[in-house]
């Protein structure tokens, strides 16, 4: 295939026409890294995104989304791209909403042929709002991130264990994601009655208080530098207009590794890490439903927080 070839691919009434698909996107990685050593191209991304989508665009639709594109690869330049271009097709969705001094109108992920287009984009990478369009103010979803001081995934373990236990006495429902990266994602499914404001109060004192009961192992230091070897429990996307990696989104790092969903009994696994899936089988994964249920089961804060003090004494 030349390298200015096209295909075209079909995703529902739709045909996206998918450029240079040979052309090499992640390198193959000689050092492993966690992942698959092949390399994977173009159009083994947009293979992937069409395979996932069914289980994807759940967590997409409706959402503004901030694009992590890599045009030459993940070795090349990358961007991050909030603004939807002018030239995009008039079928994608996009949302207008307030930022310090205007506006910006993000790209919205609402179907397959949409999730494709930002695969021929080399927007290898979707990071979604944590609120959705007409209630952006209004987070339906509280994430906390477990980032563990280099590459730890042990640390991040241990954490989730922790976290999930806290969130059982706080009779909060919680999901348990890989990010593809280093760590691990603990999300909470909410009804849209609160603020981020509301939100993020609480995301911070659930971190306090976990961090309080293990000082030798956990910290919300947002510096580096006072962090030591503790892992860091990250609570600050949950604010507006901050994002957090979609379920099943590719990672630009090599092996072409997945943010993927998994049960709580998978923490257990001592096969599991951060990059334990790539776009070779993440589909598989999918096909579990490891979150069933538990995102249809949104809380509203109020009982939790009433809980959470009572546990503070």
């Amino acid at each position: 295939m030349s390298g200015d070839a096209v295909r075209t691919v079909r995703a529902g009434r739709r045909t996206v026409e998918v450029h240079r698909p040979d052309k090499v996107l992640f390198p193959e990685d000689p050092r492993g890294d966690g992942g698959a050593k092949e390399e994977y191209t173009k159009g083994d991304l947009v293979d992937y995104y069409r395979a996932v989508a069914p289980f994807m665009l759940p967590h997409l639709r409706g959402r503004p989304l901030m694009l992590e594109r890599h045009p030459d690869g993940v070795d090349g330049p990358r961007f991050m791209q909030k603004n939807t271009p002018a030239h995009y097709p008039d079928w994608i969705s996009r949302v207008e909403v307030a930022k310090e001094g205007g506006t910006v109108r993000h790209t919205v992920c609402d179907d397959g042929a949409t999730l494709l287009y930002l695969a021929d984009q080399a927007a290898l990478t979707l990071h979604r709002w944590l609120s959705r369009e007409g209630q952006v103010d209004r987070p339906d979803r509280m994430v906390f991130d477990l980032d563990p001081a280099g590459d730890d995934f042990e640390a991040a373990r241990e954490a989730a264990r922790l976290l999930g236990e806290l969130l059982d006495e706080l009779k909060l429902p919680s999901a348990l994601m890989t990010t593809g990266s280093r760590g691990l994602h603990v999300v909470v499914p909410l009804t849209d009655h609160q603020d981020f404001e509301d939100v993020r109060e609480f995301a911070r004192t659930v971190a306090d208080v976990l961090a309080a009961s293990h000082p030798d192992r956990l910290t919300t230091a947002a510096r580096k530098k006072d962090r030591g070897d503790r892992l860091y429990l990250d609570i600050q996307r949950n604010a507006y207009a901050q994002t957090a990696v979609a379920p099943f989104t590719v990672r630009a790092r090599p092996g072409a590794p997945v943010a993927v969903p998994i049960s709580w009994d998978q923490l257990d696994d001592p096969a599991l890490h951060a990059r334990r899936w790539t776009i070779a089988d993440a589909v598989d994964q999918a096909r579990t439903r490891p979150w069933a249920g538990i995102m249809s089961r949104p809380r509203a804060l109020g009982p939790a927080r009433r809980r959470l003090n009572a546990l503070r004494g």
